[in-house]
């Protein structure tokens, strides 16, 4: 007797972020955990990039001087990191922001996200470039950096080291950044999952999986 498996829900999954936002990386490891769990869903994630800082200066700045301008002081800072690192440890993090001595512009390391989405390598680039900056404290928008890390998710470092000395893709991550502000996005991550159900923050599995469940009753309607 032939024992049919059931279908599985497909979904495109955008998950609108920043690399340089924490909770994103916390946020985008619960998602993933949540989908691990789901073999009744084939999914396809599609990284949009966001701004948190869109007037950065491309050279990034000290961490000391980006501390001030973004809390108000060192004291509100390492209060919210620490609540950031107790929460990460539950997830497996390790957020060592005493490693970081600059907070660099995220638009090259997003411009290295969309060249590795056209390798199938922008899954694994993205998780490597939160581990670069929140767990090694590297600049992620030193092109030695982002070399490196697409060198070791499998990429040519020649090849990637001609794209980061153009200015490719760089239109289209203001655009997409642009996108997001014009469909009322205004803090990261954001997911939205085939283009019509939404959830903000850094959300609890529970809370993620009651969106894929919804999103899964659509899918399979259609």
């Amino acid at each position: 007797m032939n024992v049919l498996t059931p279908p599985k829900a497909r979904l495109s999954i955008e998950i609108v972020h920043d690399l340089v936002c924490p909770w994103c990386y916390l946020g985008v490891r619960r998602l993933l955990r949540t989908l691990r769990r789901r073999p009744d869903i084939a999914f396809e994630l599609i990284w949009r990039p966001f701004l948190l800082n869109p007037d950065m200066p491309r050279m990034g700045m000290t961490r000391p001087e980006y501390v001030v301008r973004k809390f108000g002081g060192e004291d509100r800072a390492q209060r919210l990191y620490a609540t950031i690192s107790e929460t990460g440890r539950h997830e497996g993090l390790e957020f060592r922001f005493d490693r970081i001595r600059r907070t660099p512009s995220s638009i090259d390391a997003h411009r290295l996200v969309r060249y590795a989405a056209g390798y199938g390598r922008a899954d694994s680039m993205v998780e490597a470039l939160f581990a670069a900056h929140f767990t090694d404290g590297h600049d992620i928008g030193n092109h030695g950096v982002l070399i490196a890390v697409a060198t070791a998710c499998g990429m040519d470092p020649l090849a990637v080291r001609r794209f980061l000395a153009s200015d490719a893709e760089a239109e289209g991550v203001h655009a997409d950044n642009l996108r997001a502000h014009r469909l009322g996005i205004n803090g990261v991550p954001c997911f939205v999952v085939d283009g019509m159900h939404a959830i903000a923050g850094a959300q609890e599995p529970e809370v993620i999986e009651r969106l894929l469940d919804i999103a899964t009753v659509d899918a399979m309607r259609f």
